[in-house]
C-alpha cells in the first residue's frame, strides 16, 4: 500500500528556508522516482523537483536557478526537498509524488500517487 505523508511546510520571511520531508511506505525509494511539485491559488500544478531511483540523479525546474536541493535517505525512505533564498512567488501548496517507475518526469498527470500537501508561504 503507497502512501506519502508530508511535513515541513510553514511560514518563513523573503530570503528564508525550508526544509520539506516526504515519508514514503508501501515502496522503496531503491526503485521508484519522487517528484515535488506545487500549485497556486488559481495557477496549475507545476514540477519542481523530482530524483530517480538508483543512482539518485536529480532534476530541477528553471525557476527554482540553484535555490532548491532535492535528497533522499533510504533508510528512512524519505524524500527531502531543500528550499533556499525562498520569494513571495515560492508560496503555494507542495507535494511529493511517485508514478512507480525509476524515472522522472515533470508531467503531473504521469503520477498516480500523492501526498496530501504542505503550505509554504514566503511573506514578510
Amino acid at each position: 500500500q503507497v502512501q506519502l505523508v508530508e511535513s515541513g511546510g510553514g511560514l518563513v520571511q523573503p530570503g528564508g528556508s525550508l526544509r520539506l520531508s516526504c515519508a514514503a511506505s508501501g515502496f522503496s525509494l531503491d526503485y521508484y522516482a519522487i517528484g515535488w511539485f506545487r500549485q497556486a491559488p488559481g495557477k496549475e500544478r507545476e514540477g519542481v523537483a523530482c530524483i530517480s531511483s538508483g543512482t539518485g540523479s536529480a532534476y530541477y525546474a528553471d525557476f527554482e536557478k540553484g535555490r532548491f536541493t532535492i535528497s533522499r535517505d533510504n533508510v528512512e525512505n524519505t524524500v527531502f526537498l531543500q528550499m533556499d533564498s525562498l520569494k513571495p512567488e515560492d508560496t503555494a501548496v507542495y507535494y511529493c509524488a511517485t508514478f512507480r517507475t525509476a524515472y522522472c518526469t515533470d508531467y503531473a498527470p504521469s503520477y498516480d500517487y500523492w501526498g496530501q500537501g504542505t503550505q509554504v508561504t514566503v511573506s514578510s
